[in-house]
């Protein structure tokens, strides 16, 4: 892509409010995963553990929720004491409802991928993307599965 091509904002803060709209609607309870470790994350220190946090986002559980392009901020009372929560769009992993767990982990944006990657359309990426390239593999093969055990854990 050339520099005067239109480069589309982050897909993640739509994704976001879309899905805390659909657990909200299922009169479920919203929960965010953060990645406490990114820059600008404001949490209670004391609310992390393995450097995550989840984050209730419910409406009768913070005042002030506000979703936009850059973070979610809200307020909200931890052990008593009432804070500032403050989480970068970039922070947020997942978001999920408390209930049932349906939720979608969020993607990472494609924005700012390697400049000599602009020029190929996304329905051209070959396999040579991921480090493979087996030439004997028939086009409509599913991808080998990767070996070990799942890293799946529960969060709660």
């Amino acid at each position: 892509m050339t520099d005067e091509f239109f480069r589309m904002t982050s897909h993640r803060p739509y994704l976001l409010r879309a899905l805390v709209e659909w657990i909200n609607d299922n009169a479920l309870t919203p929960h965010i995963l953060v990645d406490a470790g990114v820059a600008g994350v404001q949490v209670p220190p004391s609310s992390i553990k393995d450097g995550r946090v989840v984050l209730n986002i419910a409406e009768r559980a913070v005042v002030k929720l506000l979703i936009d392009n850059e973070a979610v901020s809200f307020s909200a009372r931890f052990s008593g004491v009432s804070y500032a929560v403050l989480v970068p769009i970039s922070a947020v992993l997942a978001v999920y409802a408390r209930e049932t767990g349906q939720g979608m982990a969020l993607p990472d944006d494609v924005i700012g991928a390697d400049a000599a990657d602009d020029d190929v359309p996304l329905h051209e990426v070959s396999d040579e993307a991921d480090g493979s390239s087996d030439d004997d593999t028939p086009p409509d093969a599913p991808p080998p599965r990767p070996s070990g055990r799942p890293q799946l854990r529960v969060v709660k």
